[in-house]
């Protein structure tokens, strides 16, 4: 199957990466080098390009359509999760990078792709993960997880309202027997929401299906230290872009830049600073910057997705 996923905000992407041809690029997040293709075009023989996807299919796609653009710049293709970016800078000998994007969430392909259980749309097996050799998938979170967790799960994650009851109805059916496909928990969802519920909004599925891939694949857990260690392997001047598709990401996001560019924890009541803490960043976006109403007419799935940009202070 292709690997087919629109870039999401490239334009943006490439205007605030700031993109200097000799500099050193990370995409933690390279699907199908969509936008890494465009970074690695315009970077001459002194420019790196670094690409980490916890997906080998993603590697191997990515290293072909690379290959094709004939550009000139060193190419790193490494099968792993971005939160292990600073480990692999130590590993390749760079001390330091001028950009890094993270394009969070689960790519079009992973959509598209039935047997990997991400979609609620197609019957596939309960998997969900993006790494697979991970141990944990969704029909284990889905049949082993205790009522009062998987409750949390889908509130916390999914931010759904009727988390209680669905949980509720995934135990009482794993009972007669172990679920074991999308489609069986999708009835199940429908089921556990009101009629009435379901007839506004988006898919009643949609929420639980995000919240159980979240859990699967540790996609919080991971973001406030990863965005600690990006900085600290960003070279002065050196850019973070993240897109977030879901408010949970964009809380820890906008939380964690705002610690790094407002350190400062003296009451608002002091003249002068006596804390001592310093900014390591800056702000590049104030607010998020979202998609455009062309591009959402060609990519519908941008739809939700919020890009935010820091800078590194010298």
């Amino acid at each position: 199957m292709e690997f087919n996923h629109k870039p999401v905000m490239l334009n943006e992407c490439i205007e605030y990466l700031n993109i200097k041809s000799d500099g050193i690029y990370v995409d933690g997040t390279l699907g199908g080098a969509g936008h890494s293709s465009h970074i690695y075009k315009r970077l001459n023989e002194y420019g790196v390009l670094i690409g980490l996807d916890q997906d080998y299919f993603a590697i191997e796609v990515s290293s072909k359509r690379i290959k094709e653009l004939g550009g000139q710049g060193k190419v790193y293709l490494i099968n792993s999760n971005f939160k292990n970016l600073k480990d692999i800078c130590i590993d390749l000998k760079i001390s330091g990078v001028d950009g890094v994007l993270l394009d969070l969430g689960v790519s079009s392909h992973q959509l598209d792709e039935a047997e990997r259980g991400f979609g609620y749309q197609h019957d596939a097996p309960l998997d969900m993960r993006m790494d697979r050799s991970n141990e944990l998938n969704a029909e284990i979170v889905v049949n082993e997880y205790d009522e009062k967790r998987i409750k949390e799960i889908i509130r916390d994650y999914g931010e759904e309202k009727w988390a209680s009851r669905i949980a509720e109805f995934i135990v009482r059916e794993r009972k007669k027997k172990r679920i074991g496909t999308t489609h069986e928990l999708v009835e199940i969802i429908k089921a556990a929401i009101p009629s009435a519920a379901r007839r506004e909004g988006p898919h009643p599925a949609k929420r639980t299906f995000q919240a159980i891939r979240i859990e699967v694949n540790n996609e919080l857990g991971i973001l406030e230290k990863t965005i600690d260690d990006i900085v600290s392997v960003l070279n002065p001047g050196g850019r973070l872009l993240i897109i977030t598709f879901h408010s949970l990401e964009d809380r820890i996001v906008k939380n964690e830049f705002l610690k790094k560019a407002k350190p400062c924890t003296c009451p608002n009541s002091f003249p002068v600073c006596v804390c001592g803490k310093k900014p390591e960043v800056e702000l590049l976006t104030r607010k998020p910057i979202v998609a455009s109403e062309a591009e959402l007419e060609e990519n519908p799935r941008a739809r939700s997705a919020k890009l935010r940009v820091l800078k590194k202070l010298t």
